[in-house]
């Protein structure tokens, strides 16, 4: 029996009250098809952990605006929101707040990505993803990009 069919046998549970956090995140992807990741730096909430570069959408932004403006601060390159396809989302509760995280694939950027934040990276093959330990919200997307790639 599957966990949904199991939950569907139990009374309706509760929405969480937790703030809902929207966060973009871009798949770079090579013409090796290879996937860009970066690990968390020291410091931050779910350090050393390897994940999508990206951030929090801000007021007034649409996720595809946040990304051109992090995958600049973050690391150095340039795009544009055209670059940008949508391949999957994620929906995850954190212990103090829900993520929603748009994942974007991106083949068309300008320069070459320089970590100013992160404390390493890794072009990877989806296959392979998943040695590298990462935010349980990204584990969905990793799967989505295996069937892309």
């Amino acid at each position: 029996m599957s966990k949904c069919e199991e939950a569907l046998k139990q009374p309706k549970p509760k929405a969480p009250d937790l703030p809902i956090v929207l966060v973009a995140a871009a798949a770079l992807i090579n013409t090796k098809g290879e996937v860009f990741i970066a690990q968390r730096p020291e410091g931050k909430a779910m350090a050393g952990l390897w994940e999508f570069p990206g951030g929090k959408v801000e007021a007034g932004e649409t996720p595809e605006f946040a990304l051109m403006r992090e995958l600049e601060e973050e690391l150095g390159i340039e795009t544009r929101p055209c670059c940008y396809h949508p391949i999957a989302f994620a929906s995850h509760a954190y212990e103090t707040f829900h993520l929603l995280m748009p994942l974007f694939a991106c083949r068309v950027w300008k320069g070459e990505p320089k970590l100013k934040e992160h404390q390493g990276s890794a072009w990877v093959k989806p296959v392979d993803m998943l040695d590298y330990p990462m935010p349980a919200a990204d584990i969905p997307l990793v799967t989505a990009l295996r069937d892309l790639l």
